[in-house]
């Protein structure tokens, strides 16, 4: 009787959910029509695109570099589809759809700006480029880490315009009186945890829903600042209205290294908060016991009760410890960028910090990068229209918004938030 060979063991594949399949799908059907956008765009490029890596006042000056118009759009197309292609036929395993969305997100970007700046007189400036990202990301990043530590305690901060703005005008003012930037961010900080602390008693512990009570807020916050505005500041603009701005603070060595150097070493003490606050987050919330306990509440409270955690108390600490970084965020606002306030003068980036964290998925390196995604956009917005391109002035305006729904709806797909976000807590 011959040896019988046992047949070899199978290895079931791993089902893909309904939400991940769902997703997969609407972000492949979006790379796809950007590729063919892509595509119908290399009908009407020509011309070289030039990419100027330098600015005129750099010590050292790079060369700008020629990119043929035509066939770079076209490769750009191509590979966009082909990623969509790939995505969408669900046979990418592994790292292979991180992979392809990659160099989808790299063809996207490389395509729309060669075809923007084929044949144009001036060249796209690429240093300037990533510099004012940085710049106008800098309030997204500390207002969405604010964002994360009172969400993540399951506290939701909807408040996160009338932080930014309260903490605006306070560095404005004692800016002016005090002729101080230290004293203007200590007076932005406290601005920030005041509305933190208006938040927290009314959402902690008088349990109003927390959605009504952030835009309760944020009017609130817009009615103070532009009544204090017109009655007081305004008929003193020349004291109380022209606080100090914020310079550059290059580091020596590395603020000298070419292309890089004047991007993230030649930046405003903002910046270098901003980068330093998103590991002191990500430290406190993964590496701490009271970060421990910040999450415990903001998904099981009744059980982080039962082990004798103060689950109140513990939402309190995360509300106020986040109006720090809404106050810094907003303080960019008048010392970091104008030197004076003016109403209204966030403009909405309190919810495109909201937005961010939430594409972030509550976490503050995520959220760090979809604030940095924003002020790309915003960025670029900003540098095509010095260009003159074939782009209505209108929609350039309105890029940003229009990249973040699409971000939201297309690329982050469903997102779970905290438990217990937004959930009030009555001890039993």
């Amino acid at each position: 009787m011959g040896e019988q060979i046992a047949p070899e063991p199978h290895t079931p594949e791993k089902a893909e959910s309904r939400a991940a399949r769902s997703q997969r799908l609407s972000t492949s059907a979006l790379i796809l029509v950007v590729g063919a956008l892509l595509l119908v765009l290399t009908f009407s490029t020509s011309g070289t695109a030039r990419f100027a890596l330098s600015n005129a006042f750099d010590e050292v000056q790079l060369p700008t570099v020629g990119l043929p118009g035509l066939p770079v759009v076209l490769i750009s197309a191509l590979a966009c589809i082909g990623a969509g292609i790939g995505l969408i036929s669900g046979r990418l395993s592994g790292r292979l759809p991180a992979l392809a969305g990659t160099i989808a997100g790299i063809a996207v970007v490389l395509g729309f700006l060669t075809w923007a700046a084929a044949g144009r007189d001036l060249p796209f400036p690429v240093s300037n480029q990533f510099n004012g990202t940085l710049s106008l990301a800098t309030p997204l990043i500390l207002g969405a880490l604010a964002g994360v530590l009172c969400e993540r305690s399951g506290v939701v901060n909807v408040a996160i315009e009338g932080q930014f703005l309260t903490a605006a005008f306070a560095a404005a003012v004692v800016g002016s009186v005090t002729k101080s930037i230290p004293a203007a961010l200590i007076a932005a900080v406290l601005a920030g945890m005041l509305m933190g602390a208006m938040l927290a008693l009314f959402a902690i512990k008088y349990l109003v829903d927390q959605v009504v009570l952030g835009v309760v807020i944020n009017l609130f916050a817009a009615g103070l600042t532009g009544f204090l505005f017109d009655q007081l500041v305004q008929p003193n603009s020349r004291e109380l209205n022209a606080s100090p701005i914020m310079s550059q603070l290059p580091i020596p060595l590395l603020s000298d290294i070419p292309f890089f150097g004047p991007i993230l070493f030649k930046q405003t003490i903002l910046a270098y908060l901003a980068v330093v606050s998103v590991i002191v987050v990500w430290f406190l919330l993964y590496r701490t016991k009271w970060g421990l306990r910040v999450r415990a509440v903001g998904e099981h409270p009744e059980a982080a009760d039962t082990v004798g955690i103060r689950v109140r108390a513990t939402r309190w600490s995360a509300v106020l410890v986040g109006g720090i970084f809404a106050g810094l965020g907003g303080a960019f606002f008048t010392i970091g960028s104008t030197g004076a306030f003016s109403k209204d003068l966030t403009v909405g980036n309190g919810f495109i910090a909201l937005a961010a964290l939430i594409m972030g998925r509550w976490h503050p390196i995520w959220a760090t990068v979809m604030a940095l995604f924003f002020g790309f956009v915003t960025q670029m917005a900003s540098q095509l229209q010095t260009l003159s391109t074939p782009v209505p002035s209108q929609f350039l305006l309105v890029l940003p918004y229009v990249a973040t729904i699409i971000a939201v709806a297309g690329l982050v797909g469903r997102v779970r938030a905290p438990a217990a976000d937004g959930v009030p807590y009555t001890k039993p």
